[in-house]
């Protein structure tokens, strides 16, 4: 299927009447949206230009939603006959200029490691969703979070890198979508939204904030050569002095994006003796415990990254210099929390609570975890003193209720680990440690 150069493209973009007409791209009315829906029409009024995935649970819905809605506006979908065709005709289609959505689920992730890794070296950009699912292997269809490493650390083979936003409501979903274009097109890297099959399948009144990226047209797409040069977009380069001379531009570009885009929300940290650091589903679970344990007379917080991937490490450190303990809640064995433990660097013990195979925590049982943290912690001196914070960054807008930041890097600290006392009996079974 031939795709046309992005001129020819923005004649199949919406009309303002248009696009008021089908969804208001602001608006104070609320509406109940599924998660998945929300993401692909959020894609679509971010100007999308082509589709291409394969249907697997639980994000089947951003491909049935692309089927209707892209031909409607004159666009391109496919739906592939394998996941490794899907991510191949993508890279095919972002080496045009075109404005590309990739979306599948964490068996179906695994197949596109490699098309991933290509578009990375050869820097071609696109937003991929991964609703993630229980693993490993086939797993279940419930809402996990074990692909964090493999989102965070590459995903596919050699030394890359891809900026990872994980939005924690169906209204933030809508808000990154676009700005996960906007960072593919700006670094010439391939953005991950990750979610988990809880928020893709939830149903939640949002008044939806779509917005359209400006569209630029870079001088690096094949989108033909009459009147000028050639232009050739590869990931293979023979002579290992120009691998690693590539090599060199891709990390000094990722240097660029771990200075400029972090991107994180803090809520209640002012005066938290406990924190927990949670993203996704898990982090909405927390806000729970947070309130109930406040209720109960400990003052708790939540920090939660909203980039994987560059990590707010600086800004949690911060955050761990005034704090007794942090509690790291996911829904997996434990794989953020090892970035927890290196941004932390033994400033305060870190413990974690997770569940795995689609099983989602209750608010009493983290309230339960905070609870043994407590018990085997002591308060720092001055810890009752309210923690001051950096200013918010601009490319991180305050969301409702939260506050996006950076912060300043501390001085490592030596770590030496130690267990938690045993679960209270009928506690729900986890996965639990402290560090400190």
């Amino acid at each position: 299927m031939a795709i046309d150069a992005p001129p020819s493209m923005a004649a199949a973009e919406l009309t303002a009447e248009q696009r008021a007409s089908v969804w208001p791209a602001r608006s104070s009315q609320r509406v109940l949206m599924k998660g998945n829906e929300a993401i692909a029409e959020a894609a679509i009024q971010a100007g999308c230009d082509a589709y291409f995935g394969y249907p697997i649970t639980p994000q089947a819905e951003i491909l049935e939603w692309m089927a209707r809605r892209m031909p409607e506006l004159g666009r391109v979908f496919v739906q592939a006959e394998s996941e490794v065709a899907a991510i191949n005709m993508a890279l095919g289609a972002a080496a045009t200029g075109a404005r590309v959505l990739v979306s599948s689920s964490s068996p179906g992730i695994s197949l596109m490691a490699e098309g991933m890794s290509y578009m990375a070296g050869s820097e071609v950009p696109i937003v991929l969703v991964n609703v993630m699912r229980g693993g490993p292997g086939l797993g279940s269809i419930g809402p996990a979070q074990g692909d964090y490493f493999q989102m965070v650390k590459g995903h596919g083979h050699g030394d890359y890198r891809t900026p990872v936003l994980a939005p924690s409501s169906i209204a933030e979903a809508i808000e990154l979508v676009p700005d996960a274009f906007e960072l593919a097109e700006r670094y010439r890297t391939p953005v991950v939204v990750l979610t988990d099959g809880a928020l893709g399948q939830a149903m939640e009144p949002v008044a939806p904030a779509y917005r359209l990226p400006e569209r630029k047209h870079p001088d690096w797409v094949t989108d033909g050569a009459a009147g000028r040069r050639p232009r050739v977009v590869r990931s293979l380069h023979l002579r290992p002095e120009d691998l690693e001379h590539h090599n060199r531009h891709l990390q000094a570009k990722y240097r660029a994006i771990e200075r400029s885009e972090v991107r994180w929300a803090g809520e209640m940290l002012e005066d938290a003796e406990l924190v927990i650091v949670a993203y996704g589903t898990a982090a909405r679970v927390a806000r729970t415990a947070i309130r109930r344990a406040r209720e109960a007379g400990l003052r708790a917080g939540l920090f939660r990254p909203i980039t994987l991937w560059p990590f707010p490490s600086n800004a949690l450190a911060e955050v761990a210099a005034h704090a007794r303990g942090i509690l790291v809640v996911e829904l997996s064995a434990g794989q953020m929390v090892e970035d927890v433990r290196l941004a932390v660097e033994g400033a305060a013990p870190v413990a974690f609570h997770g569940r795995t195979g689609g099983m989602v925590p209750a608010p009493d049982e983290v309230l339960g975890a905070l609870r043994r943290l407590w018990a085997v912690t002591t308060p720092k001196p001055g810890s009752g003193s309210a923690l001051q914070l950096d200013r918010p960054t601009s490319a991180s807008p305050a969301g409702a209720g939260a506050r996006r930041r950076s912060a300043r890097s501390l001085p490592p600290e030596v770590s030496a680990r130690r267990s938690l006392p045993a679960p209270d009996e009928g506690d729900e079974p986890a996965l639990q440690e402290v560090w400190q």
